[in-house]
Order: C-alpha cells, then structure tokens, then sequence
C-alpha cells in the first residue's frame, strides 16, 4: 500500500461519501488511488470552490467536508474557501498535494507554503513527513475539525509521501491530544445560575447563531423557547434555527436586522446568546447593549466568551449536551406580556419603500418564491444586497437558510447549493445570488451538469455591485467607482450553452407563473430577475 492509497483508506474509514477537488500533477497519486474506493470525486472548475463545495456539504450533512487541490496555485487558490470555513466554523478536511518533500524550500515549480499560508485560517495543519504516520494525521485531523468549535483542518502530503510504500495499514480506534480536550458536558454549578436568573428575568431574550446549527441543537433550544415561552432572535448565521412565522420568533438582530429585534434586545433584562460571536455585525456596541441587562453567553469555544463583552454568566460546553441537561432542572418564567409587546412592535414595523414601475421588487419576490418552496427546501443566500433582502424576507419553514457571514464571500451560493445538493439530493435546493456574484462562480454551472447536481439558480440583476454602490451613494454622494457591471453575458445564451432551463422576469405580476415554471421539476434551472439599479436594502 502508498501513502496515497492510504489517503483513501482513511476517508472509507470516516465515512466519507464524496470529495470535491481539482487535480493536478502533485496530487495525482491520491486521484489515481481514489479510482479503487467507493467514494464519489467531483470535479470543481476552480479550487476556491471545492471549499465551498464541502462547506455546503458539511452544513447539511452534519458530516465533515472533504475538499482536495494540487500544489502551488490550486493551494493557495482554496485558501479563500478554507478561510470562508473557519470564519464560519464550518468542519472541512482540507488535503493538498505538495512537491517532493526533498525539494521544500528550493523554491521548485508550484512550491508553495501552504501550511504557512493558511495557517491563519484553519484550526490546525499538518505537513506529512512519513507515510506511516497517514493513518494518525488524517484520524487526527478528522477529529480536531469535527470536535470543539469545529473548522477546516489542512494536510499538505509531498507527492514522494503519497508513493512511498508502507507497512501494514492500521486505523487508529480513537484520538488522544494531549492539549486539546475540547469541553462537551457544561459546568453544573454555571448551569444552575442560568436556571435561577432566567427564573428572575421579566424580560428573557434568547438569541441564537451559528453555533445552534453546528451542534444539531435547533429541537432542544426551540423546546426550551416553547416550553418557558421565551422569544427568540437570530444572528446571521442562526436564521433558520426557528421557523420565520413563528410566534416567539422575532427575527434577525444587528445593522440590517428588523427593527424589532433590535428593540427586543435592547429591552430585555437578560440576553441569553447561544452559540454566537457577539460581533460587529450583529450587535455593533456590545458593551451599551448588555447595559442594565444581564448577559449569559453559552458556546463551545471558551475564547469567544468575554472576547467582545463580559458575561455575566458563562457557561462552556457543546449546546445540545446543555440544553439536554438543562430539559431535567425545574424552571418557572412567565413572560407573556413581554411576548405580547415584542408581537405589538413587529406588527408596528415599517414597511419597506417599494421600488420604481417597471422593475421586479427583490421583497415581495422572495415572498412569492419562499412561499412556493417546498417546506424543508434549502435556501442559499449569496453576498451583497441579495443577501441582505434573503435574510429579511425569506421565510423559513422546516428547511435550512445557508451563507457566508463570518468572511462574507461572494460567490459562495452556488458552490454551496452544489455542495448541500451532493448532502441531500431529495430537497429542493435554491440559490440566490446578485449578478456580481454570479459571475464569481457561474463556471461551476458545468460541475453541476457534470455531476448530475441540479440546484436552482436565481441572478438578480441590477447591472451594478449593488450594495457597494449603495455604501458610494450614502458614504461619497453618489460618487461611483468601480461598480458598475456593463459588459457582462447575456445569460440567456450563457444557458443555452451549458444546457441549462433559463427563464427571465421582469415584471412582478409575472412572479407566480415564472415562479411555478421555475421550480415544478427536478431539472437545473437558471432565473434572471430584472430589479432597480437604484433599489436599496432598507
């Protein structure tokens, strides 16, 4: 057996149903290898979205993503999809080929420092020296990414290490790191202090992110919303952990949150937040937002707590082992009139300023298609104003809400709703993105032809990096830069030549029927939707 042949060996090992990657000559002896196992190999057009890919991958699996690229160029071009990874704790294995290991540092054809490059960006990164080691590193490497506040792993093998012969294979049964013991079971004493100030509280808020996802949480904190009756908000990140319509939920918080959520932040005697960052985007001025309000800040990743505001109640541990611990203590909140008036603020809500005649209002759009989506469907928001209108007027059913919030990469939805497609090929998998961010990943439209991964994707065009000139609107009096898009593809043609269902609206009356087209089968389908140049996100 080669190194390379272990490689493979491995990811049978963990289970692995699919790896998304792009050859290249020093990763050439894992692909040959991977010919003899059961695992699917998709071929991705750019290595950035091999990343992304397994991103999608990993979110609706639950699994680990496996994500593979040659040396040199196709390393550092995955570093901005491994670094999308981390800033959203998403579990990644990331393997990259690497010249012979005699020749590191003499600066040889497509040597790059990959490990160094990345090092930033990943929670740990191995460079493997001896083909008997395979077996621990990649053990190793599926357990640091999978455990903890999980995120991408890299392992960069010389291509002398992949064909290098070794002894008789042996898979470990287990992983023992000296330093890192990552905390799963939550601390008793803190989590009776948490029992006893919700019991106090008059005016409990939980607000949920991410981290409810990663940990397969969503049942166990919505029970506990339903059982105490307590409203909910989200981050970003934690759309989805409750269902848009309902009654406890209040929506997102942060600079483009709804306004009632804000509020209810803001007029909560306490803040229960699970599983989030406490981060510029979703609470801008942590310290006066926690003001006369107690804090209890719940996460598996101990360095997050008290990093942009001090808790007053801390508590460590993986929140689905918390809040099962938490369903056997006794806890006594009635808060329905504080409920009641968060229901009287979000029905109060402004609404939005619709844009002019003649063009389709990105809103109601998504209202329309949100509504027509089956009730699990997965919704895959792009960056950009696209993402800001998805996270306010998509609403969730029973499915999933995915984007990129920690880095805000564009070009994300597409690789993504690929990726989530190979996961899942039974749901009914949307993604939506502006024609900036198309553009970034619409080679990826052969991939899914390739592969038989159909998603369905929706372009609002507005012929404009929209929410860049909408910041050049506000910020230097509608001085423009470097924004507008003239002289892209006719997308019309663009999906005629990957064979792929195109359909355009223009007008809003128009949005059922096209709407109903779009989606009655399992096909790959391609929407241009024609909205103001002008529009903005409030």
């Amino acid at each position: 057996m080669l190194g390379a042949d272990a490689i493979a060996r491995c990811l049978l090992e963990e289970n692995v149903k699919v790896v998304f990657g792009y050859p290249g000559v020093a990763i050439c002896p894992f692909f040959n290898s991977m010919l003899s196992v059961d695992i699917e190999r998709v071929l991705v057009r750019t290595e950035q979205n091999a990343a992304h890919m397994a991103s999608g991958y990993a979110r609706i699996s639950g699994k680990v993503g496996v994500c593979v690229a040659t040396s040199g160029p196709g390393a550092t071009n995955l570093i901005t999809g491994i670094a999308t990874a981390y800033a959203d704790s998403i579990p990644l294995v990331c393997i990259t080929g690497q010249v012979d290991s005699r020749q590191l540092g003499s600066d040889v054809f497509q040597e790059a420092d990959i490990t160094g490059a990345a090092e930033s960006f990943v929670k740990y990164s191995y460079l493997v020296k001896n083909a008997e080691d395979i077996p621990r590193i990649m053990k190793e490497a599926f357990h640091i990414a999978s455990t903890g506040r999980k995120g991408p792993v890299l392992i960069d093998v010389p291509i002398d290490v992949q064909n290098k012969p070794i002894g008789k294979f042996s898979y470990p049964s287990d992983v023992s790191l000296r330093t890192y013991k990552p905390t799963v079971k939550g601390h008793a004493v803190q989590i009776k202090k948490v029992i006893k100030a919700i019991s106090r509280a008059e005016r409990p808020i939980i607000c949920v992110g991410g981290g409810v996802h990663l940990s397969n949480a969503s049942k166990e904190v919505c029970d506990f919303a339903h059982k105490y009756g307590i409203p909910v908000v989200s981050t970003l990140m934690g759309i989805s952990v409750m269902s848009t319509n309902d009654p406890l939920y209040f929506g997102m918080v942060g600079n483009n949150g709804k306004v009632y959520a804000n509020r209810a932040m803001n007029e909560a005697d306490l803040i229960i937040m699970i599983g989030a960052r406490v981060a510029d985007r979703a609470i801008s001025q942590p310290d006066l937002i926690t003001e006369n309000k107690v804090l209890i800040h719940i996460d598996v990743d101990p360095a997050e707590i008290g990093k942009n505001v001090g808790p007053h109640i801390p508590l460590v541990g993986d929140i689905k082992a918390i809040f099962e611990d938490m369903a056997g203590h006794d806890l006594e909140c009635n808060c329905s009139d504080w409920v009641d008036l968060l229901s009287e603020y979000k029905a109060d809500a402004p609404v939005r300023k619709a844009p002019r005649d003649g063009y389709v209002d990105p809103a109601l759009f998504i209202g329309v298609l949100s509504n027509k989506l089956k009730d699990d469907a997965i919704y895959v928001a792009d960056v950009g104003q696209n993402q800001m209108w998805s996270c306010s007027y998509h609403i969730v059913k029973h499915g999933r809400f995915l984007t990129s919030g920690g880095m805000g990469t564009m070009g994300y939805s597409i690789p993504a709703a690929i990726g989530a497609r190979a996961a899942d090929k039974d749901r009914q998998i949307v993604a939506v993105c502006g024609d900036g961010s198309f553009q970034m990943s619409m080679m990826e439209l052969a991939t899914m032809q390739q592969h038989k991964l159909p998603v369905k994707i929706i372009v609002f065009n507005n012929g404009y990096l929209g929410l860049v000139r909408e910041y050049q609107y506000n910020t230097y009096k509608a001085h423009y830069s470097v924004v507008d898009l003239t002289g892209s593809p006719d997308l019309s043609k663009l999906s005629e030549a990957y064979n792929v269902p195109f359909y355009r609206l223009s007008d809003m009356k128009d949005a059922s029927g096209v709407l109903d087209d779009f989606l009655k089968d399992n096909r790959p389908g391609l929407m241009e939707v024609m909205i103001d140049p002008m529009d903005t996100v409030k």
